[in-house]
């Protein structure tokens, strides 16, 4: 029979609760992230896809060269508050976080080597989706009090759904819930990512990594939009590029593995089931699992469907909506089908998968990526990994700032107030640092996953508008083509 005091029967209680809590959480969790809502987030970009004539596919390579032009990168023609190249690293900066990095390997364990193949099937569709959010989110924007650009799925649902009660709710509910995780995605998980990585790598107290996030985020983010797109815009660049030059460096060095890592990779996508690993073949997956965390882990990367990029979009000077939908969505292309397949293709080729750590545990998440690079960068490889979580994870709390900002102001209707949400997001900063709190993990898988249902819907809804404005925009494409060849 167990005894409690009063003091220690109050523990074991709180205790409890704490526990119920978290596996309520779990369990909700679960349910946001199953298979209903990876079927629509799938069904959506499918629709679309279809719907547009593949027409963001089949314009992939103008978008990419857009994306990179003279005009992109300058001022630009129409309104707006930055650039378009501008507008593009701020979104990649919200989406390149340790998802590239502990996503992938996450999925890898979990759903095998063929995690990566569904992550790549499911980022093409995410191409459609993002470029859908995006150029809807320009079309329906509108100038705010301080002659700023103001848009994003709120104002797009407000303004284009035809029953406006409805549209009122479903645009209230996305703010809601982009807030929400802007707090703890877009922020405390990201801070919490870069003080325990800095900790693990260099021994710096998480206090200290706490203190320094906050002041760096403060000095950046007061600056609003502007001064956002400005740290975005080099540092985006820099860290991807360093990034890729180490992994195409490590995938050359196992340049004899490549071909059994690609057998790998195909096989435990399209089998039933499948087994493949370092060490005697540890993980065993179905094809199901594969497509369920190839998908989930490529929604969480490049969040196409989750809106937030269509928030950012809002703000390019542009001429037209469609244009900057092209160079929007090239943020999916670069974060998943880029990036992602460099971290995947080091995993799956360096043969460390399905090892086991010194405590017999499977490596995963950020440890199973370090491990990959360190069989050609040595200790290095610890380095490499510590400096790309920091600086990835830093540029997703910046850019989410702004995502979050603007629902804010969405919901209390005065741009002045924003200001306060600024130095809020800030000092959250030092509490994420400094706090291993799971529930927020969890409660930020929520968040992000219920903003994606009144986007999502918004977009089917409106499917025909962007069918129709991307058919006229056709022409001007086919015309700046004709140009360029005779030019």
């Amino acid at each position: 029979m167990f005894t409690y005091t009063v003091q220690e029967y109050g523990v074991f209680k709180r205790g409890r609760r704490v526990e119920y809590f978290s596996e309520i959480l779990e369990l909700v969790g679960g349910f946001v992230w199953g298979p209903v809502m990876l079927a629509f987030f799938m069904g959506t970009g499918i629709v679309l896809t279809v719907r547009l004539k593949f027409l963001p596919w089949r314009n992939l390579g103008y978008a990419l060269k857009s994306c990179v032009s003279k005009e992109a990168r300058s001022a630009g023609e129409g309104e707006g508050d930055i650039s378009p190249f501008s507008t593009l690293t701020t979104i990649l900066a919200a989406t390149l976080g340790t998802g590239n990095i502990v996503g992938v390997a996450t999925a890898m364990v979990l759903g095998g080597p063929g995690a990566l193949v569904w992550m790549l099937i499911s980022s093409c569709f995410g191409i459609t989706t993002a470029y859908a959010e995006c150029m809807l989110s320009v079309k329906y924007r509108e100038v705010n009090e301080r002659g700023e650009m103001s848009g994003g799925p709120m104002y797009t649902i407000q303004k284009a759904f035809r029953n406006k009660q409805l549209g009122k709710v479903l645009s209230g509910v996305f703010a809601v819930f982009a807030i929400l995780a802007s707090f703890g995605m877009g922020n405390m998980t990201q801070a919490n990512s870069i003080s325990m990585a800095l900790k693990e790598t260099f021994q710096i107290s998480e206090y200290v990594s706490g203190v320094v996030i906050t002041i760096l985020a403060l000095v950046v983010i007061v600056g609003g939009i502007q001064s956002i797109s400005g740290v975005s815009q080099i540092m985006v660049p820099v860290m991807a590029i360093l990034y890729l030059v180490a992994g195409v460096i490590a995938i050359l060095f196992h340049m004899e593995e490549i071909p059994q890592g690609l057998v790998w990779i195909f096989r435990m996508a399209f089998t039933p089931e499948a087994a493949a690993g370092g060490a005697g073949g540890l993980i065993t997956v179905t094809m199901m699992q594969s497509m369920r965390w190839g998908v989930s882990r490529g929604v969480f990367s490049n969040e196409a469907g989750l809106g937030s990029a269509g928030i950012t979009a809002a703000a390019a000077k542009t001429d037209h909506p469609v244009r900057q939908g092209y160079i929007s969505m090239t943020g999916v292309f670069f974060d998943t089908i880029v990036i992602c397949t460099i971290t995947g293709l080091v995993i799956a080729c360096s043969g460390v998968l399905g090892t086991l750590d010194a405590a017999g545990e499977l490596l995963t998440g950020s440890a199973l990526t370090i491990a990959a690079f360190a069989t050609v960068f040595g200790k290095g490889g610890a380095f490499l990994i510590c400096i790309g979580i920091v600086l990835f994870a830093f540029a997703t709390i910046l850019a989410w700032e702004y995502n979050g900002e603007k629902a804010f102001e969405y919901l209390v209707k005065d741009p002045q107030y924003c200001i306060y949400y600024r130095i809020a997001y800030s000092m959250i900063c030092y509490i994420g640092a400094t706090s291993a709190l799971q529930a927020v993990w969890d409660f930020s898988d929520i968040a992000n996953g219920l903003m994606a249902v009144p986007n999502l819907l918004c977009l089917l809804i409106l499917g025909k508008t962007v069918a129709k404005d991307t058919l006229e925009f056709q022409k001007i494409v086919k015309e700046e083509k004709n140009r360029k060849k005779e030019g």
